[in-house]
């Protein structure tokens, strides 16, 4: 007889739930925190301050997938127990290469911690990392070095020196191929470290160290960092000399690290995720695995004073770019057939975004007042002036006309990130918004764009084989082969173009994602249209990254670009620019952004942000004519 607790009318519990249970509370422990929030979702992991999402089981379980769900698990609460995120950022390198190793030796240090004290941790997360290579499977017969990326293998070979485990067999090509040189320029570099792995500024700086060795950041920087530290030290000193106070300095010093405190938890909110790359997350798919890590990859922001304003970028050549309509990229029957497995794929999402669009549908229009002009020759009878006529048959009906608003006369561009790291969710959820908010503002008058931006290859595609046949000369600038898609023309109606949001959905489509020329291409298109009001909405889950480009260019190349060119829409153009972040603080780059966790908010963002604007543009018409009334002679 099987006994249970389980009360008559309560549904059965998941065979699931127990192991979740464990999960989160061991997830808990490990990282000290009691209060952190660990949920379980059908999407790419995530640590977004002391929010976690981990893969959700399969239903059938083996001891594997146990082993690659604990490492997830293992590898976040290590995280959040030993990393200090205002350190982590004060000593960041700049430059986006830099800045990748950089972050990519962190999560090994704190992964080393837990391997180092306790052995079934050291498993988990040694399952996890064979399932995320493996995943990944082009690892395994690579031959070059430059579809090798240099942060895992620096990662990989930090990991070995810390643990003493040897790399993955599925990445084993990829250390095997940097061995040699990692070890010629910084192997002593990697010695020292593992007398440091229990201090994070210590380690940050013999990074630091490595990274200079192999030409990757300057020594200047550093030394700049701890002259800082140092002057900071001395002035601390002096005023506590002079204060002379003991009470005063300990409290003085709590106040302080609660601000220390407060600020890096607001970072982590914002960044915490992206740290986590590459070492800490599961690509979603075998093909984006190396585009995703590097999207992933959090970037300080920077002032940008002393920079180029953008004139020095350039494409190494344009030959190999496209401006594609959706359809012509697919036949019509797999269009179908991928607008259909879109459709079931969000089918429990349609009615949540479509209550958000009809919401804002009725927002949208009770801000249409309807203005007519009266007492015309033609137009619709005005049945408020037909009491006159039959007073004096001899007066002429009155006629009536709607006149067009201002309100009516808007586009609407959305600009959506085709790169690799939106695969999956992501990417589904993002055009099943686009199709909903499309459709409502059609019907509330306002044309609307969607547009889509990626790369016809990986790893440069016949720009980079141009290059390398010319000899490859010194900073050849951009060096990949654009794709600019066109899902939706505004003239075009909804119903013409729903099939073509389906192609997102197409395998191979998203690849790598160059943001600064395809906002440049979404805003010149808005400055050719007619309409008096115009946005452009851009949606995308990080920094620009293309790996072909950044081996051969600074490593802000494309970030400064793409900084310029907001910064010229911003200022100097009629167009409303706006920003949604998946994942990922855009308002380093947007004045007017915002930032989601879950690619589900989406809906909710997108309808409220356009409701913002739509209000902000309704203000001046209702409240202007009033003030003007109140204070015009009687």
């Amino acid at each position: 007889m099987t006994l249970s607790n389980r009360k008559p009318g309560d549904k059965k519990e998941a065979p699931s739930e127990p192991l979740k249970r464990a999960i989160a509370g061991c997830m808990r422990a490990i990282a000290q925190k009691s209060d952190v929030e660990v949920t379980f979702a059908a999407d790419r992991p995530m640590l977004m301050g002391d929010k976690a999402r981990l893969p959700e089981p399969p239903r059938k379980l083996s001891t594997q997938d146990v082993a690659v769900l604990r490492g997830h698990a293992d590898s976040m609460a290590l995280r959040l127990a030993c990393h200090d995120a205002a350190v982590h950022r004060r000593l960041a390198p700049e430059g986006q290469a830099a800045r990748a190793v950089y972050d990519a030796v962190e999560q090994a240090r704190v992964e080393a911690i837990g391997a180092r004290r306790m052995s079934g941790v050291a498993d988990n997360l040694a399952a996890m990392l064979e399932d995320r290579y493996h995943r990944g499977g082009k690892y395994e017969d690579i031959t070059d070095r430059a579809d090798a990326p240099i942060e895992d293998a620096i990662a990989l070979m930090v990991r070995e020196r810390l643990t003493g485990r040897k790399p993955p067999v599925a990445a084993a090509k990829i250390v095997e191929l940097w061995r040699d040189f990692i070890e010629e320029k910084a192997g002593r570099d990697l010695d020292g470290l593992i007398a440091n792995i229990e201090d994070q500024r210590s380690f940050a700086r013999s990074v630091r160290e490595l990274l200079a060795s192999l030409d990757m950041a300057d020594d200047a920087a550093l030394d700049r960092d701890e002259d800082e530290d140092e002057q900071e030290a001395e002035e601390g000193q002096d005023q506590d000399e002079t204060e002379g106070d003991v009470e005063d300095e300990a409290e003085g010093e709590r106040a302080q690290a609660e601000i220390v405190d407060d600020a890096a938890d607001e970072l982590e909110d914002g960044a915490q995720d992206a740290a986590d790359a590459p070492m800490g997350e599961l690509p979603e798919d075998v093909e984006d695995a190396d585009s995703e890590e590097a999207s992933e990859a959090w970037r300080p922001p920077t002032s940008g004073r002393n920079e180029p304003r953008g004139p020095d970028y350039r494409a190494f050549t344009q030959r190999f770019d496209e401006i594609v309509f959706a359809e012509d990229l697919c036949d019509p029957d797999e269009l179908s057939r991928l607008r259909s497995y879109l459709d079931k794929q969000l089918a429990h999402l349609q009615g949540v975004v479509g209550r958000l669009a009809n919401r804002l549908q009725r927002r949208l229009l009770a801000q249409q007042n309807r203005a007519w002009e009266f007492d015309l020759e033609e137009g619709m009878l005005d049945p408020a002036r037909l009491p006159r006529v039959v007073v004096d048959p001899f007066q002429p009906l009155s006629f009536k006309q709607e006149k067009d608003t201002r309100f009516r006369d808007t586009v609407v561009t959305l600009l959506l990130d085709n790169s690799g790291s939106m695969r999956g969710r992501p990417i589904t959820v993002a055009a099943t918004c686009a199709d909903i908010l499309a459709r409502t503002l059609e019907r509330c008058g306002v044309k609307v764009e969607i547009l889509g931006f990626t790369t016809r290859a990986w790893k440069g595609g016949q720009s980079r084989e141009l290059w390398l046949q010319s000899g490859k000369p010194a900073n050849p600038g951009r060096l990949n082969d654009l794709r600019h898609i066109i899902y939706k023309a505004a003239d075009a109606p909804w119903r013409r173009a729903r099939k073509n949001l389906g192609l997102m959905m197409r395998e191979g489509l998203l690849k790598e994602n160059i943001d600064g020329e395809a906002l440049d291409w979404a805003h010149k298109r808005l400055l050719g249209r007619p309409e008096q009001r115009r946005i452009l909405m851009v949606i995308s889950d990080g920094a620009p990254v293309d790996d072909s480009t950044l081996s051969v260019n600074p490593g802000n190349y494309l970030e400064r670009h793409l900084r310029h060119v907001i910064e010229e829409i911003e200022t100097r153009s009629p167009v409303e620019l706006l920003a949604i972040g998946i994942g990922h603080d855009v308002t380093r780059y947007y004045r007017r952004a915002v930032t989601i966790v879950d690619a589900e908010e989406l809906g909710g963002a997108m309808t409220e942000k356009l409701a913002e604007l739509f209000e902000e543009n309704a203000v001046p018409q209702q409240v202007a004519p009033r003030l003007r009334r109140a204070g015009a002679p009687a």
